[in-house]
């Protein structure tokens, strides 16, 4: 009898529980379901678009940048004094490349160069992409290096080129002088000099005609070829120049029109 009377007694109380637990919760104030801060859209394939940072900057795009040098360049002229450099800008502007003009920086060493510090030249390239840039006032006989920066002096860390090496001071010199000249011709003497410091054995001297001019005779020299371009070779008897010295080579020529002057080159 004790035994039932537990069993029941036990049910009992868990049915008293069990009212006031449903009670309490039919008492309570219901609590609404969490909203998402954002609801994605579906995109046109049907799938949601990613979800917007939550606190986070938005990262800033890389832009990668070919593999290619953004600025090349290489010497395709040398004379006693003067360097010229073609140069190639692959990309004109920022982030891969410079603003022109370009500037063309001359080193006498590769330290210099290195340290971007004590520049020989100087000069600014035009406003193309493909161009050339001409140094001149150098030393004879010397080594150079060359590098590139642009006009707000941003430094171009990859070319260091050289050593590119000028001319030696030209041994043979000349110049000419029209003597006298009239309606449809003139004289002209050509001056030969040896500025090297070992006597001079042969030479010749070449210009261009400006315009119809021709040459009717000539003495002291040896004409090769009587058109626009002009070649006198020494003599027999005076292509032997001590150093220091000099030899001359007169010519009559025709035109119709007497020029102010000819420009003449010599060599050996």
């Amino acid at each position: 009898m004790l035994r039932t009377f537990g069993v029941v007694l036990t049910a009992a109380t868990l049915a008293v529980v069990a009212g006031v637990t449903t009670a309490g919760a039919a008492d309570a104030p219901a609590t609404p379901p969490l909203a998402p801060l954002w609801t994605p859209m579906p995109g046109p394939s049907g799938t949601p678009p990613p979800l917007p940072p939550s606190g986070t900057p938005t990262p800033v795009p890389t832009v990668a940048c070919p593999p290619v040098l953004p600025v090349t360049g290489r010497v395709t002229d040398v004379t006693a004094t003067t360097l010229t450099i073609s140069y190639t800008l692959q990309f004109n502007g920022l982030p891969c490349g410079y603003e022109l003009p370009m500037r063309v920086l001359l080193f006498t060493s590769r330290d210099d160069a290195e340290k971007w510090q004590n520049p020989a030249a100087v000069a600014l390239s035009g406003m193309e992409r493909f161009g050339q840039v001409t140094l001149d006032g150098l030393t004879p006989d010397t080594d150079y290096w060359f590098r590139f920066s642009d006009v707000e002096d941003r430094r171009d860390p990859y070319i260091i080129e050289g050593p590119v090496r000028t001319l030696p001071s030209p041994a043979c010199e000349a110049s000419a002088t029209i003597d006298v000249g009239w309606g449809t011709g003139f004289l002209a003497t050509v001056t030969v000099r040896n500025a090297g410091s070992e006597p001079l054995d042969g030479w010749h001297v070449r210009w261009r005609w400006s315009g119809d001019e021709r040459i009717q005779s000539i003495w002291g020299g040896v004409l090769d070829g009587t058109e626009a371009d002009v070649t006198v070779r020494n003599a027999p008897y005076n292509g032997t120049v001590a150093s220091g010295g000099t030899t001359t080579f007169g010519l009559v020529a025709s035109t119709s029109t007497v020029p102010t002057g000819i420009t003449v080159t010599c060599g050996r």
